[in-house]
């Protein structure tokens, strides 16, 4: 079996054998930056904090999901929400062609409803699934309730470019970027983003994360925490889950490219596993 996500996951690798990402793309009117293994995250951050225009991302082209789903007969892809991307519809598109030419491959396209650190915790799951050495459909059915049953919070010193994009409302941005305010927020059920409170200081943020997890349904089970320049604050909230729950399976990420342009410097965001 082949797992395949695009680059909204924020891996670059997974302990699986058969593993491929897709790339989304930043773009502003004069640069665009492919989130591949090869895009330097600090380079584009910085170019983007100086660039006064405008800037948005785009889903991986159909040609690309092709490629990836090459020489595989049984694949599972996991897709940034559709909610807030076309990635979905271009990897089901894809997968669509590519079984009128290989009408004996199984293809599996799930829309996480989420983005990042959901996403890989959802991919890990995906990944043991497989290695029980569960059938196609038995995997499938499984990881589909499993994506049901986890949550993602965010905590953002900077919405700038959400608001851009028109993911959230533009006032609620202006708000931000002076005082040390933090909007915190959710993925809702149906993929979309949330903004849930407003806090000043970083300190508060965390704790208001580990907050609205238990408040969702955390009972120590697996969870994520991604972040974008600030693995101190992610240690923090490691720390801070642990010192409730210190058997809790936690790991950490840097994000690659979309997700890092969407959360900018400073951002957090915690998945994890509800009961």
């Amino acid at each position: 079996m082949r797992i395949i996500a695009d680059s909204s996951c924020d891996l670059y690798t997974l302990d699986f054998e058969d593993f491929k990402t897709v790339p989304l793309t930043i773009y502003t009117d004069e640069r665009s930056f492919l989130d591949d293994d090869s895009l330097d995250l600090k380079n584009m951050l910085d170019y983007l904090e100086k660039y006064k225009g405008r800037s948005y991302t785009s889903c991986p082209p159909i040609d690309l999901w092709l490629q990836a789903y090459e020489g595989a007969d049984e694949i599972f892809v996991m897709t940034v929400t559709s909610a807030l991307s076309g990635s979905y519809n271009s990897a089901l598109s894809a997968a669509e062609m590519f079984k009128e030419k290989n009408p004996n491959v199984k293809i599996s396209i799930i829309d996480s409803l989420s983005t990042g650190a959901e996403e890989v915790l959802a991919l890990h799951e995906l990944k043991d699934l497989i290695n029980k050495g569960l059938s196609f459909e038995e995997v499938d059915e499984k990881i589909r309730a499993y994506v049901h049953n986890s949550r993602l919070f965010f905590s953002f010193f900077s919405i700038h470019n959400l608001a851009q994009n028109g993911r959230v409302n533009k006032t609620v941005a202006a708000a931000l970027g002076v005082l040390n305010i933090a909007i915190n927020g959710t993925a809702t059920a149906e993929g979309t983003i949330a903004v849930t409170s407003k806090v000043r200081g970083e300190k508060k943020s965390l704790q208001t994360l580990f907050n609205d997890m238990k408040k969702a349904g955390y009972v120590g089970g697996k969870a994520i925490i991604t972040h974008v320049e600030n693995e101190e604050a992610a240690q923090k909230l490691r720390d801070l889950v642990h010192s409730e729950y210190p058997a809790a399976d936690i790991k950490i990420f840097a994000t690659r490219g979309l997700c890092g342009y969407y959360m900018e410097r400073r951002g957090v965001v915690i998945a994890c596993e509800t009961k």
